[in-house]
């Protein structure tokens, strides 16, 4: 397979390559996908012959992205996108437990999604700050 691509789209799937090995093994410990450690090797690897060595380094004979290219704002954006995925998980959870079980209806639906949008509100304003758990029960 060969795919064309310009200097700037090629970084863009570098991006694109580190982001989503990311979400698939940062949390693995001794089990990562390695076939996805190999794609993400093959597609760094062409760094080098792009004026672009400086995003790719040898480790343990794997070229992998390099100190530089994970400490250039990439990592800000995995964290701009958990920080919304949470809050958005967040929401929705404490709605659905609002309902108290209540099966989602097409009736309900709405009043579940304006729940929703006022936990969000709230945590637009104030962060977890006026979260509460009672761990003693």
């Amino acid at each position: 397979m060969k795919i064309e691509l310009t200097e700037q789209q090629y970084r863009y799937l570098l991006d694109l390559v580190y982001i989503g090995n990311w979400v698939i093994n940062s949390t693995r410990e001794d089990d990562r996908i390695k076939e996805y450690d190999q794609v993400e090797s093959l597609v760094f690897s062409h760094c080098l012959q792009r004026r672009m060595r400086s995003l790719v380094e040898l480790y343990h004979g794997e070229l992998i992205p390099s100190r530089a290219f994970a400490d250039g704002g990439i990592h800000e954006a995995i964290e701009h996108y958990e920080d919304i995925v949470f809050y958005e998980i967040l929401a929705e959870e404490l709605a659905l437990r609002d309902m108290d079980g209540e099966p989602l209806t097409g009736e309900n639906y709405r009043a579940l999604m304006e729940r929703i949008d006022t936990y969000l509100s709230e945590f637009d304003r104030h962060g977890t700050d006026h979260v509460n758990v009672d761990l003693e029960e």
